[in-house]
């Protein structure tokens, strides 16, 4: 049996917005002929939902569901979903100090990028310079990260045997003149791009570069599809960092960094390292 609330049940949950002169209910009119003053139009309103009824039951079919009820979810990514980061190898891990800094420090960056947006935005690209389309997840591999990184499946740092600059093969760097242009569907569609790309290789300058960029333009609070990407982002950090043979190596700061920005910038603190 359902529940129907009296009338005055019903006023006391939706107060009324606007005064409505009372007025007959049972009243018809023409729906093809348009309301001529405010008026009218909230009296046909007060007599539209006059007439709709109290509970509305819908017509299920059964069997259209049964084909629909299973959803897969992996143990697996339960599991990534849920855990936090890789602890630090001994003398890997920043001091609280070092990773406070950088807090602060891409803090005043974001709210330099924030402040400058429409100055940069408004500056004309290079002849060379083609943005892709947000949902281009190949294009926008190749343009921060270069065709030939991305040819060559960067199992390792790429070095550019070539004096002259080629931005097309290298990867553009991820300017303010860029960046500004990019809403914030496409800043978290490329750090989904992105973070894919680095699930399954070696992290690179070009590639830190980008995701930093992509971070200081990521606004809060957070959607729930960029939570879960930074989290992502900042679990293979620490599973990248445990493959690092010396604590010496550049990679290692990198890797702090984006760590430390997941964790303590945008309040993930389950996945912060602990203070060395």
């Amino acid at each position: 049996m359902a529940w129907v609330p009296a009338e005055s049940a019903v006023e006391e949950l939706m107060p009324r917005l606007l005064p409505v002169d009372p007025c007959d209910l049972t009243e018809s009119f023409d729906p093809s002929v348009p309301p001529r003053t405010p008026q009218e139009y909230l009296k046909r309103v007060q007599i539209e939902a006059a007439q709709c009824p109290d509970v509305v039951v819908a017509q299920i079919d059964p069997k259209k569901l049964k084909r629909k009820q299973s959803v897969n979810i992996s143990v697996s990514f339960i599991t990534r979903q849920l855990s936090g980061c890789q602890p630090a190898p001994e003398g890997y891990s920043p001091t609280l100090q070092w990773q406070q800094q950088q807090v602060a420090q891409f803090s005043v960056v974001r709210q330099s990028v924030n402040r400058h947006r429409n100055h940069w935005k408004s500056q004309q690209l290079d002849s060379n310079v083609t943005m892709p389309k947000s949902e281009d997840e190949e294009g926008w591999k190749k343009f921060c990260l270069g065709e030939r990184q991305c040819a060559e499946g960067a199992l390792g740092p790429t070095k550019n045997e070539n004096p002259e600059i080629d931005y097309i093969q290298i990867g553009f760097p991820p300017l303010l003149s860029i960046v500004s242009r990019m809403n914030q569907a496409t800043v978290t569609s490329v750090l989904e791009y992105l973070s894919n790309w680095f699930g399954e290789r070696d992290f690179t300058p070009e590639l830190g570069r980008w995701l930093y960029a992509l971070l200081a333009c990521l606004e809060k609070p957070l959607l729930p599809e960029a939570h879960s990407l930074i989290r992502q982002l900042a679990r293979r950090c620490s599973e990248v960092r445990l493959l690092v043979d010396s604590k010496d190596d550049e990679r290692v700061p990198a890797l702090n960094l984006l760590i430390c920005l997941v964790s303590r910038y945008f309040d993930q603190r389950d996945l912060a390292d602990e203070p060395s």
